[in-house]
């Protein structure tokens, strides 16, 4: 009888560790275990835009932080709705994450009726704010307008012959200029593209004549004169356009619009991974050599708390859903 006892003893322990081990198996990895696989950044628009450039640049030095891959997946369509639908359906475990912009939170009203195919609020929740850029209104050299005022008196002149270009329908270039034809009270028509890039080129071309693009994007081509600042969308003129006015110094005293670039996740993210995530963030925007990289090219580091870009999307959800509203702005 006593030699049965201590074999009895052994099962109940072996099976006791057996059952332990495969309870610890199941639960979620914990921040000091994350990443241990390669992580996602799904950029929903193509390379070369603001997003991309901040995905990619912050993308390096998480890498580099986590020693794991960091890869940009850019997944363009719709308006940003194909890359957010991509990354909504993703596994909440920190390994799939988005870049978005203003779009993100208009798009449900441009594409009403779920059109959008996402809930902002629902489906993901804030990380931190990458950065921001402002708005430059720029012409092609061709056009004869050298100041806001022109611009609008030659759209005045000759309704519906000017075309101003976009990233894309909904995009904040989108937006931006149906704000400036509505308080402008002029008729431009709108030519969306695929893309910051594409719309770039053929405003160099002069196939479209003006358009509201983000700094960094047609920065180079003022500095060599191949496209004319008239404006920027900021409360403020830029430190490297000096001479570049405000909107809203043209007449337009409550114009103001500028991109914000944010880190999102899919809902049920754990908290200590989301932590994780926004400290190695901030760390890598804050870092010298990439925050004057960033800077050179017209976009400003802001990194953020999520609270801080959970209240970015309210406040801009409310004044650009107004402007939808007021506009009839609508997606095709």
């Amino acid at each position: 009888m006593n030699m049965l006892k201590p074999l009895a003893l052994g099962r109940a322990t072996k099976a006791l560790v057996l059952a332990l081990l495969g309870l610890n198996a199941a639960l979620p990895a914990h921040a000091d275990e994350y990443p241990s696989k390669t992580v996602t950044i799904v950029v929903p628009f193509t390379a070369g835009g603001s997003n991309d450039v901040l995905a990619r640049t912050v993308g390096q030095k998480l890498s580099e932080y986590w020693k794991q891959p960091v890869i940009v997946e850019n997944r363009p369509g719709a308006g940003g709705n194909l890359g957010t639908k991509l990354a909504a359906k993703a596994a909440p475990d920190g390994y799939t994450l988005l870049v978005v912009a203003n779009n993100f939170v208009t798009n449900p009203f441009l594409y009403p009726d779920g059109r959008a195919g996402y809930d902002p609020v629902k489906e993901f929740v804030p990380i931190t704010q990458l950065g921001r850029v402002p708005f430059v209104l720029v012409v092609n050299p061709n056009v004869a307008a050298k100041s806001t005022q022109e611009l609008v008196a030659l759209a005045k002149a000759q309704p519906g012959k000017l075309s101003y270009g976009s990233a894309g329908v909904g995009t904040p270039h989108h937006l931006t200029g149906e704000l400036f034809k509505s308080m402008a009270g002029i008729d431009m028509v709108h030519v969306p593209y695929r893309g910051a890039q594409p719309v770039v080129a053929d405003l160099l071309g002069g196939q479209i004549q003006v358009l509201f693009g983000v700094a960094n994007s047609v920065l180079p081509h003022i500095k060599t004169g191949a496209l004319r600042p008239l404006a920027v969308g900021g409360e403020q003129p830029l430190s490297y356009l000096p001479n570049v006015p405000t909107v809203a110094s043209a007449g337009f005293k409550d114009f103001r619009s500028e991109v914000w670039i944010g880190l999102v996740a899919p809902t049920g993210v754990p908290a200590d991974i989301a932590a994780k995530i926004e400290e190695s963030v901030g760390r890598a925007l804050r870092d010298p050599a990439v925050k004057a990289s960033l800077e050179a090219q017209g976009l400003e580091p802001t990194p953020s708390t999520p609270a801080a870009l959970k209240a970015l999307m309210h406040e801009d959800t409310v004044r650009w859903s107004k402007v939808i509203k007021e506009t009839g702005a609508r997606a095709e």
